[in-house]
Formats: structure tokens, sequence, C-alpha cells
């Protein structure tokens, strides 16, 4: 297959056009190394690990046998969103509007272990992460005035990691934000059934783009990725809330997220990552189909990227995916 060097795809989810340019990605020092320590003093206590749970305030949830845990659910000891007050808006003058930032943000420490990650997870502990998740996003959908909850995680300082002992964070916030709505606008404008089913089949068939399938979900690079060996893990089972799977379709889910990790590890070594959860905001009556963005921190946003909110990707999904699973892209195109 021909290497792609200067084209625009389009985004269906949100709308927005994506670049390619493959060249790009031979000027000097194109990748950003995962270099810097997560925390400023990497010798003081973890308030992650066991022995240390006054240092956190006290779990939402705890799951484990007696006398220990294998996964905890804590707030947030410095919220971005907190509080029950209504989302009501104040305007002070022509062009200052504000409301207050209600909600709740928690911390789902993935492990008792300080050095592990999702990628190091066994099949039982990911079931139980998946399943605390599932958990903390139910409180969260019966709340009056929740209504959207974005899960994340950020793996690495270049990705916004503050702690190292393995951590993802849920908040659940007041609005619905604006890439949820642009993605919600993919949903509705597509009108061949659902956006991400059609996508799975299609990337199936085709498999130039397929990282891993099974019975549960499908890892792809998607047409559109708007950086570097950056993921997405699709459901098989349709479906709008992560909250309302089936234990069995949430394990899958994990598993595969573990798999995808592994392979980047295995293409690219240990580097920063994000990954966040997207389902549909709750009580939300339109189509969508709930899955997974796993972006690799590899390059920076730019003057052109934040003057027009084009991103350039300088490796295509084609040869990502190629990286990735050691799949040769000209007999794939034959």
């Amino acid at each position: 297959m021909q290497s792609v060097k200067n084209q625009l795809r389009l985004d269906p989810l949100t709308g927005r056009w994506v670049a390619v340019a493959e060249e790009r990605a031979y000027r000097p020092s194109a990748f950003i190394a995962k270099t810097l320590p997560v925390q400023d003093d990497p010798g003081a206590p973890c308030p992650f690990c066991p022995g240390n749970e006054e240092e956190t305030p006290p779990a939402l949830e705890t799951y484990g046998p007696s006398g220990s845990w294998t996964v905890r659910v804590v707030p947030n000891l410095y919220p971005a969103f907190s509080g029950d007050e209504p989302m009501v808006t104040s305007n002070r003058g022509p062009i200052f509007t504000s409301a207050p930032a209600s909600g709740l943000h928690e911390v789902v420490v993935l492990s008792p272990e300080h050095g592990a990650s999702w990628a190091d997870l066994e099949d039982a502990q990911i079931g139980t992460v998946m399943a605390a998740i599932r958990d903390r996003v139910d409180v969260h959908s019966r709340s009056k005035v929740i209504r959207y909850s974005q899960l994340l995680l950020n793996y690495g300082r270049e990705a916004g990691a503050s702690v190292e002992h393995p951590h993802g964070q849920l908040l659940g916030i007041s609005f619905v934000p604006h890439e949820l709505a642009d993605e919600m606008a993919g949903f509705s404008r597509f009108a061949g059934g659902c956006l991400l089913c059609t996508t799975y089949e299609i990337e199936e068939t085709i498999g130039v783009r397929l990282i891993d399938s099974d019975e549960d979900s499908i890892t792809i690079c998607p047409y559109w990725s708007a950086s570097p060996y950056e993921m997405m893990i699709i459901p098989r089972a349709h479906g709008s809330h992560l909250h309302l799977s089936s234990t069995s379709a949430l394990g899958g889910i994990g598993r595969a997220v573990r798999s995808a990790l592994k392979r980047l590890q295995a293409s690219l070594g240990d580097v920063a990552y994000n990954l966040v959860i997207h389902a549909a905001p709750y009580r939300s009556l339109g189509n969508f189909h709930w899955h997974v963005h796993l972006v690799p921190k590899l390059t920076t946003k730019a003057g052109f990227e934040l003057g027009t909110g084009v991103s350039i990707n300088i490796v295509s999904p084609e040869q990502a995916a190629s990286d990735l699973t050691g799949k040769d892209l000209a007999q794939e195109a034959s």
C-alpha cells in the first residue's frame, strides 16, 4: 500500500477534519519521549497504597475480601466539580455567564500494587475494575444534578498524571460537554443505522486498520485518527450506556483495553497515554454507542492545531495498525 502523505479525513463522530501528513514524522524529535517523573517527590508516601488509606477521604466503595481491598473508589481530594446545586446560569452583563460547578469527582484505584498498570491487570482484577466503574456510574445516573459522567485514565506525566499509582478518575458533571454533544450530533447525522456498528462491521471486513476482535469487542485504529497510534475499542453489543451493559461484556471491554495497551508497549515502549470512555448523557433519547478512546501522548498540539482545531496526524492509521499488529500493509491491501 502506498503511504499516505497529505490527506484530509473527516471524523464522522465529531464532524471535524483531520490532516494525515506522514512526511512530518521524519522531522527530528517528532515523538515525545516519556521521561518526566510522575510525582514531584517520588519518595513521598503514596496515598493510594494499602496502609495509607487515611491519606484519602473515606472510600465510597471498596471491593475485595474482608480486611483487604483490590479496588477502591474515593472522592478526589482536589475536586474540579462538587456540590449539588442545580445548573442555573447567572448573567453578569452581556458577555459574562457563569454557573455552579456542581457534581462529583472521584478516583478509582485500579489495584493495590503500586507499580502495576491496566496493562498488568489479571482477568479477575479487570472484572472488578469494570464493575466498580459500572457501580459508580449507576450512582451518578440517579443524581438529579449530574447529566454526564466522564471516566478517564492519564498514564504518565506527559498525559497529565500526578500520582504514579494506577488509578482513573470519574467526573460527574451537570452539563453535556462539547465533545459529547459533537459525537451525539454525529450519530444523528448518520443515516445508515448506528455509526459505530457500521464502523466495526466494515473495518472487520477490510482488516487494514483492525487491531483485535473477539465476541465482546473490536479494536481499530480509526480511519479518522487524529493522533499517532490512536485506538478505539467498540463493544459489539449496541448500547448507549456503560452502566447498563452486562458484566461479561464489561469484562471483555476491560480485557480489550489491556490487549491494546500491551500492543502499544510492545511497539513503542513505555509511552504516556490518555484513555477515555464515552457513553451517552443520562436520560438521553438519541442514538449512541458507548466506546473507548485510547490516545498515546506522542506529539504536542502546536499553533496550527490550536489556531484551527484541525489535528495533524503524522502516522496514518493504516501504518499504525501495521506496526501494532505486525501485519503487512501490501498484503492487507491486495
